[in-house]
């Protein structure tokens, strides 16, 4: 087992890992849509969605990995109405095959963001 680190995404704000390398698998933490940089955090849920996703990115990146090759995201997201909009940011992300995908509403996020985004790497 392997912890990933990167300044890239939004480090850990509680006791768990950004990132952990498994099994030959990458198993990522929640990404949220801050900022790395300036702790900004964007307004509406497409520019929420494109931070977390590209946080998601850049920690798959620094893991070594390739993000064509991944397996599985759960993305929640705090309104299902904003699911169309998330889902055309998303798409942008990702291509054929897409990754399987679970994505729920939920009551409320880390610093009542809109999405959270976390995934599953083949490395």
């Amino acid at each position: 087992m392997e912890k990933i680190a990167t300044e890239t995404a939004p480090g850990a704000i509680g006791p768990y890992s950004q990132a952990i390398k498994a099994g030959g698998f990458l198993f990522t933490s929640g990404q949220i849509p801050l900022d790395p940089v300036t702790g900004a955090l964007p307004e509406g849920a497409a520019a929420q969605a494109r931070q977390a996703l590209t946080n998601l990115t850049n920690l798959i990146r620094a893991a070594g990995a390739d993000v064509s090759k991944t397996v599985k995201t759960v993305v929640f997201i705090k309104n299902m109405d904003d699911f169309a909009e998330i889902n055309k940011v998303y798409a942008e992300f990702f291509t054929e095959p897409y990754p399987a995908r679970s994505c729920v509403e939920v009551a409320r996020l880390p610093k009542d963001v809109l999405i959270e985004a976390e995934a599953i790497v083949e490395l």
